[in-house]
């Protein structure tokens, strides 16, 4: 196998000089460059198309989960913070790893090696998770994709509506990062303030209104073309 090939994105010097120290003597780990700028970081990543990046969260700028976000496909991202309460929002773009300065070289070499299994395996680092963590009440709920029956978007809030839970769980966010969050082949936004799972529809009426838990949405102009596209594919017609 060849060597991984990283770069290492961080506004501390010290900490970069560190992580060079350690990539050095790791076997099958090869360093492409090092930024502490990470705009000046952006382009190289998106030219070089490192297979693993070390990425520190709190940069001036672009900081690291947004930088994150516009990532090649193809590579894997290690999270280096002094502050562990980004943990949780690591998890919104799969990262490899989440490790908490001062970075020890055996966690280090821990999350090049889950980096290594999912790059030799990517059937398995491309599969959706099964849970997701949101912020309720000042608490993280690590709620079953499975049980979502639709969202409900409302100003700056989100209320998540789960089988089986009698009041929906509110947390601050908005309806374009549940969009991203969510398997799209198993949610489908159909309004501007809701977005469904597609398999908890009951039924879809001659006026395009979806009736979904206790909820009844009607799919607005701007959605009913993908919504009957989709729906056109799932339906037998004589």
């Amino acid at each position: 196998m060849r060597p991984l090939t990283c770069i290492i994105v961080d506004d501390e010097p010290l900490a970069v000089r560190l992580l060079e120290s350690y990539v050095e003597k790791t076997p099958d780990l090869q360093l492409l460059s090092s930024f502490t700028d990470s705009i000046t970081a952006i382009n190289a990543i998106k030219v070089q198309k490192p297979d693993l990046l070390f990425l520190d969260i709190q940069m001036p700028n672009v900081d690291g989960l947004e930088l994150a976000h516009s990532l090649p496909e193809e590579t894997r991202v290690v999270f280096t913070t002094a502050f562990k309460e980004y943990a949780f929002e690591s998890y919104e773009v799969s990262a490899v790893d989440f490790l908490l300065k001062p970075i020890r070289y055996n966690k280090f070499l821990l999350a090049v090696e889950k980096a290594k299994k999912l790059i030799a395996t990517p059937s398995i680092a491309q599969q959706q998770p099964s849970t997701v963590f949101i912020r309720v009440d000042g608490e993280w709920r690590n709620i079953s994709i499975g049980n979502i029956v639709y969202v409900n978007g409302m100003k700056d809030y989100v209320l998540f509506y789960l089988e089986g839970e009698s009041k929906p769980l509110i947390t601050h966010l908005t309806m374009k990062a549940v969009e991203e969050m969510l398997p799209s082949d198993k949610f489908m936004r159909v309004h501007r303030s809701y977005i469904v799972a597609i398999d908890r529809i009951q039924k879809v009426d001659r006026n395009d209104c979806i009736y979904i838990g206790d909820e009844i949405i009607h799919v607005p102009d701007g959605y009913i073309e993908a919504f009957r596209n989709y729906m056109g594919k799932r339906t037998f017609n004589k």
